[in-house]
């Protein structure tokens, strides 16, 4: 895949430059600032961004403002952003509007190498990559709706909100795919979410309860 990264830090920078080269994928421009990153998306149109949260000139939230930016006027474009800590407003907003091509990853994450690569190939073909910690956090934060789902519901809405398939659920779960397909079905039908074109339940499901 053709990626840009944005990150700050010259050292994590370079050791995601190298990485990324090693595992056969192109990186297309490497930048330390958002300015920089909404420049290079709008000339070389790669097919998944990595951006850091906090990025200069105030260390705030200009990274995250250029991925939503980069969702508006490039939806192509996957978006996997990497933060310090849990921030759930931009958690939510990443997944508001457009619900495939994004991802939110704890920075510890990158290091656990095949993770890390495993959520870039999931977000730059179109699906989406939810850090575990980032899931767990969001979902403590919800009440009434989860109240419908029994716990092993809970327990597969939380990896379907990481972005993982029902063969890959079921393979965490020691359980077969039927019974995640059965466990999915109810999700949706507890969650009165039908089948919508243009919409992934997947996601509907985890907004349903970010907006509670």
């Amino acid at each position: 895949m053709r990626v840009i990264l944005a990150e700050d830090s010259t050292l994590l920078r370079e050791g995601l430059v190298r990485l990324l080269a090693e595992e056969d994928h192109e990186v297309v421009a490497a930048v330390g600032d958002a300015d920089a990153l909404l420049d290079a998306v709008a000339a070389l149109r790669p097919d998944v961004v990595v951006t850091d949260v906090r990025m200069p000139p105030t260390n705030s939230d200009e990274g995250v403002k250029a991925a939503l930016e980069i969702r508006r006027r490039f939806p192509d474009t996957g978006v996997l952003v990497l933060s310090q800590y849990v921030e759930r407003r931009y958690a939510v907003d990443l997944l508001t509007d457009h619900t495939d091509g994004v991802g939110y990853l704890l920075k510890d994450r990158v290091v656990q190498v095949e993770e890390f690569l495993d959520a870039l190939r999931r977000v730059g073909t179109g699906g989406v990559a939810f850090d575990p910690e980032v899931v767990r956090r969001l979902l403590a934060r919800t009440s009434h709706p989860l109240d419908v789902l029994s716990p092993r519901e809970r327990e597969v809405l939380a990896h379907m909100a990481e972005g993982h398939t029902n063969y890959s659920i079921a393979a965490r779960l020691h359980v077969s795919r039927s019974a995640v397909e059965k466990h999915i079905a109810s999700i949706f039908d507890k969650l009165g979410l039908t089948a919508e074109d243009g919409y992934s339940r997947r996601v509907l499901a985890v907004l349903r309860y970010l907006r509670a």
